[in-house]
């Protein structure tokens, strides 16, 4: 227990029982914030006139100190208590026992796993950015790169590497764009909302706000104090790019195994059996894979926590903040590793060699069929499915259908055709099928590069964006410290700011 609670409601404390409450572990990351938090308490708490400038001046040097690093007491419960003792123990109870007036730890935690959350989000945008233009990277080496794609895990149709590369830059565009609408939740500030009523000293909220580098208070004081649904949406939507992310290692895994041959893994990126010497294990893929499940079961174990707390603080509060930091360091490393695994990725080669992949091409036969030879589409289908029935059962490949054989199938339908070899053999060739499939969003050469363009500017802008965010905190810190050494400088006393209502600017 802090020594600050020494003589008060509590006699005692057992330290087993502080061990198994305390957030301490999980809390040092907050040390930087709380510490930002404090000050930019302070000089709100001079300029508004409720503590002298010598008391507001000791306590700024003091916080400035701490800076340096400081080594928590073992048996204190969290961060906000630490920082408060060892000011205490600089300038002495008179002046470090105001440090606290006007606001609480229940607002201070809030506001600090919030700036916390605000920088993990700005590095989490980075690394999808990061793989969103590595895929891109490779896609532009594999836009004439036919591969094959598959539903039901059974071969379907032909595309290109570059198609299949893209629909990840999709869904990560999607993920990023969540993230960001996350970073406008996230970057309210709850200072000021005391325990849950706010403070009866004349406290300004805003300047608070401003100093920190938030967009605007949080307004509600038991809503400041209670929510933590920003924690919640920011894990569904890890728990999102974490599926996504995931189903990528499943295709990769998958695609590398000889039975597939669609893909050759990086040496530098698998490991080989310890009693089989011909084995090539992907091994990371499958780390990433394993790993992206703890982010969904990080969120279901929060808002399970969640649903059935009483409003305004609770201590159960505490134990979901380490599961968000878990869940961003591992999506994180995990958006990283992918990144350079996918650039040293290459392609098989002679993919469509076995015959039975040679069937993908069989739906353009049968829109052949529908555009050339007017049959009706589902005839065509009928017809197709028979041929390909024949084929399998004797044994043949695409290569041995000539037009007699397609008249032949076609008898079940009583239909008389008089097809052309060349149509025969235009329709079922991979790399033609790819390049008719132009239409908007399809994996023909000239829509993939038409998509890579634009996607390029996607990633542009998502880095523009993120500029003006990483910006906007970088010129906060910059305030606020300006503003320690103003005051704890000057002769003069602090000038009371203007009190601002609505959005910080």
């Amino acid at each position: 227990m802090s020594l600050l609670f020494k003589g008060g409601r509590l006699a005692s404390v057992r330290r087993d029982v502080i061990s198994f409450t305390s957030s301490l572990q999980s809390d040092r990351r907050l040390l930087k914030p709380v510490i930002k938090i404090n000050e930019a308490h302070v000089i709100m708490l001079m300029e508004q006139k409720i503590i002298d400038r010598p008391t507001g001046v000791k306590l700024l040097q003091a916080l400035s100190e701490l800076k340096t690093g400081m080594k928590p007491r073992r048996w204190v419960e969290d961060i906000h208590m630490s920082v408060e003792e060892e000011i205490i123990k600089k300038v002495g109870a008179e002046v470090g026992g105001n440090l606290h007036i006007g606001k609480s730890r229940n607002d201070q935690v809030s506001t600090a796993i919030r700036m916390e959350l605000r920088e993990n989000l700005i590095g989490l945008i980075v690394s999808v950015i990061r793989l969103q233009e590595t895929l891109i990277e490779l896609a532009k080496k594999h836009v004439e790169t036919v591969i094959l794609g598959y539903t039901h895990l059974q071969p379907a149709q032909p595309v290109t590497f570059a198609h299949y590369l893209l629909s990840y830059v999709d869904m990560l565009e999607r993920g990023l764009h969540r993230l960001e609408e996350n970073y406008q939740r996230v970057n309210l500030c709850p200072m000021g909302a005391g325990a849950l009523a706010t403070s009866s000293f004349p406290i300004n909220r805003e300047r608070v706000a401003d100093l920190l580098g938030f967009n605007e208070v949080l307004e509600n004081s038991i809503d400041a104090v209670s929510s933590r649904d920003f924690i919640l949406e920011t894990l569904a939507s890890l728990t999102i790019i974490a599926v996504d992310i995931s189903r990528l290692t499943e295709d990769l895994i998958v695609w590398a195994s000889p039975d597939f041959g669609i893909i050759d893994l990086p040496d530098s990126f698998s490991s080989t059996s310890s009693i089989m010497p011909q084995k090539k294990n992907p091994e990371v893929l499958e780390v990433i894979r394993a790993r992206t499940s703890h982010i969904l079961g990080n969120f279901v174990t929060s808002a399970t926590t969640l649903k059935s707390l009483p409003s305004t603080y609770n201590l159960d509060f505490q134990e979901i903040t380490p599961r968000l930091w878990e869940s961003i360091e591992n999506i994180s490393s995990s958006l990283d590793m992918l990144s350079k695994l996918v650039n040293h990725l290459k392609v098989g080669k002679d993919i469509f060699k076995k015959s039975f992949l040679s069937f993908s091409t069989l739906t353009e036969l049968v829109n052949m069929l529908v555009r050339k030879y007017k049959v009706p589409f589902r005839t065509a289908h009928k017809i197709v499915g028979a041929l390909t029935k024949h084929l399998v059962e004797n044994k043949l490949t695409l290569s041995d259908v000539t037009p007699e054989l397609l008249q032949t199938v076609a008898e079940v339908s009583d239909l008389l055709l008089n097809i052309k070899m060349e149509d025969i053999h235009a329709s079922i060739d991979p790399l033609k099928f790819v390049e008719t499939h132009n239409a908007r969003g399809g994996p023909s050469p000239i829509e993939v590069e038409r998509m890579m363009r634009i996607r390029k500017k996607w990633t542009s802008f998502s880095r523009a964006r993120l500029s003006e965010k990483k910006s906007r905190l970088d010129e906060a810190e910059e305030k606020l410290e300006s503003v320690v050494n103003t005051y704890s400088t000057s002769n003069k006393p602090p000038r009371k700011a203007q009190n601002l209502t609505g959005k910080i600017r």
